[in-house]
């Protein structure tokens, strides 16, 4: 199955390239390394929470969904004549 860290990953990888091949200071290379890292690991864990979600929601809706086909709406029909006759017999 498709899963986002592959792209995350890509993209995170190419960024420390860059920065590996244009950032000349040690230190702010390290800096900026760290921060691609926490970039990743914050990006993987909403994705994840992202899909989580969409999955939940997806299958409560299919839920709701299939008991809504379950309804027997000619009964309820009927419960709705008989209550509109018998208040018009009033």
């Amino acid at each position: 199955m498709f899963t986002y860290d592959t792209v995350i990953d890509t993209v995170q990888t190419g960024k420390k390239q860059f920065v590996n091949t244009f950032v000349q200071n040690e230190v702010v290379k390290d800096a900026m390394i760290k921060f691609i890292d926490a970039q990743a690991d914050y990006t993987k864990k909403a994705t994840k929470v992202g899909t989580d979600t969409a999955s939940v929601l997806t299958s409560e809706f299919i839920k709701m969904s299939q008991d809504a086909m379950k309804f027997d709406y000619s009964k309820f029909g009927e419960g709705v004549m008989k209550a509109y006759t018998a208040q018009g017999k009033k």
